[in-house]
């Protein structure tokens, strides 16, 4: 199967390559029994792009999003009801829902699945039998889905990534100190116009030790921050920057260029209506309206308060055909990559597109909406208004 671009003004700047590492056993035996053609290679790679003009074509429109929690039963009895158990993993953060396949919900399920993911950040399915198609036809239900133009994907489904760490590393390079590619706190697609809402990542192949992912609530870092010090940053917007580089078509002797957003620091859930932090190190480049250097020590404060408080955070360790679902609205992530590559391991991702980030001064914290506030807390806020 040559490449083909997702937008057809791309021109591939890569030569065509047929993968010949192996596939693990239960990878292959997944994707086979979907129908899924191997026999082209695999993954697919779509053309890689060049130019900074050609990635920000792509999805530069304006599109309506109804986030599906917001008309879900608050109670989720339809989905909880179901379940066999429901397993909050932290107080803050991370639930695990027990004796329920994704591939079988109803509408009404998934609406309250939605509002679940809304409200603990990230969701947990073990034993999971569920195809890339019905993995992708999921994703839809919760938003347009992001069909990345860099990164491989599973052959004829496209939106449906492939994350294989040992792929990757056949072109960057990993090593106990420098580990790379996601084991780094961050969160996906900050710089699309309208970024992730809810990602599916199922991991049909894993490391019998090592390998956790790890999750941060931006609820709860928000909460982390003092009254007074968030009516400095409520309101104010940063600039988010692509992953990946490029050349302007212009100008390609000044080097590789970010693709770069402009979104709130601090955005509201239209489901939950509570406040998040959100900034993640790797992709929040500056704060607009400051100076470089005042810009990167409230950064680095606010980076540092998501990364260091482990009371906020999940550490999943997975097993194989598990899946996690996560809104990247309301929290960063980090994959360990302990095992260094010792063992396989091989996922498939899909990532719904939500709505462009917005901040109401009238929303409420999480804390705040549910009650938790203790008197210290409460005389803080009082003090601050």
């Amino acid at each position: 199967m040559a490449p083909a671009p997702i937008d057809p003004s791309i021109v591939d700047v890569a030569e065509p390559r047929k993968d010949t590492l192996g596939l693990p056993k239960a990878s292959r035996e997944r994707l086979e029994k979907a129908g899924i053609d191997l026999s082209n290679g695999y993954p697919y790679r779509p053309s890689r792009p060049l130019y900074l003009d050609d990635v920000y074509r792509v999805r530069d429109y304006d599109r309506p999003h109804v986030d599906r929690g917001s008309r879900a039963d608050p109670e989720k009895k339809a989905l909880l009801s179901a379940a066999k158990e429901v397993i909050h993993l932290t107080r803050h953060i991370g639930t695990e829902i027990v004796g329920l396949q994704l591939k079988d919900l109803t509408n009404k399920q998934r609406d309250e699945l939605g509002l679940l993911i809304a409200e603990r950040s990230v969701v947990f399915f073990r034993d999971q039998d569920i195809s890339p198609q019905q993995q992708k036809e999921l994703g839809e239900y919760f938003g347009e889905i992001e069909v990345h133009p860099q990164v491989p994907q599973v052959p004829g489904v496209p939106g449906v990534t492939v994350i294989w760490p040992a792929l990757q590393a056949t072109e960057n390079p990993a090593g106990f100190r420098r580990p790379g590619g996601a084991s780094r706190w961050h969160t996906d697609l900050v710089h699309e116009r309208q970024p992730a809402g809810v990602t599916h990542l199922h991991n049909d192949t894993v490391p019998t030790v090592g390998g956790d992912t790890l999750w941060a609530s931006g609820y709860a870092a928000y909460e982390k921050l003092s009254p007074a010090f968030r009516k400095i940053i409520d309101g104010r917007t940063a600039i988010y920057r692509s992953a990946h580089p490029y050349l302007d078509r212009e100008h390609p002797e000044a080097g590789p260029k970010f693709v770069e957003r402009e979104h709130p620091l601090v955005r509201v859930h239209p489901a939950t209506g509570w406040k998040a932090l959100w900034v993640n190190r790797a992709m929040t480049d500056r704060i607009v309206g400051l100076d470089r250097a005042e810009s990167d020590l409230i950064l680095g404060y606010l980076c540092d308060v998501y990364e260091k408080n482990v009371d906020i955070q999940v550490r999943f360790k997975w097993s194989p055909r598990t899946s996690a679902l996560w809104d990247n609205r309301i929290t960063i992530h980090n994959a360990s990559w302990d095992y260094e590559g010792t063992e396989p391991r091989h996922g498939t991702r899909v990532t719904s597109l939500a709505e462009k980030p917005f901040f109401d001064p009238t929303a409420k914290t999480r804390r705040e909406a549910l009650g938790l506030l203790g008197s210290d807390e409460m005389e803080e806020l009082d003090r601050s208004k």
